[in-house]
């Protein structure tokens, strides 16, 4: 059975080859415009990932926050510092971020059972 972490690859790569399939010149830019964003350069990228991550969750986007929580994983972020970032995302976005606060919580927790 799958987990929501394969679910979600999954889906987010079956979309995007549709989605840049399409030859559509203005969103290829905006998908390369994002991958260039968060590599490394003045901010490394375990910190471009926790501000990714932070603006994901105070603007209540899932799909965003479970892609920042598992590259922050893979980036080797520790559970504390990913938390400590939402905490901040939960206290600048208001009550409103908390349902979104415990489905990261439950996506970070089947990132770190699949090790």
């Amino acid at each position: 059975m799958k987990n929501q972490v394969e679910e979600f690859n999954e889906y987010r790569q079956k979309m995007n080859d549709k989605i840049l399939g399409d030859n559509n010149k203005v969103i290829k830019r905006i998908f390369n415009l994002d991958t260039n964003a968060y590599a490394p350069g003045a901010l490394d990228v375990k910190t471009k990932e926790l501000l990714g991550l932070v603006a994901s969750a105070v603007l209540r986007c899932d799909d965003c926050i479970k892609y920042h929580l598992e590259t922050s994983y893979k980036e080797g972020l520790s559970k504390d510092e990913v938390m400590e970032a939402l905490s901040i995302a939960t206290l600048v976005g208001g009550t409103i971020v908390i349902p979104h606060l415990r489905r990261a919580y439950e996506f970070w927790e089947e990132l770190e059972a699949q090790s």
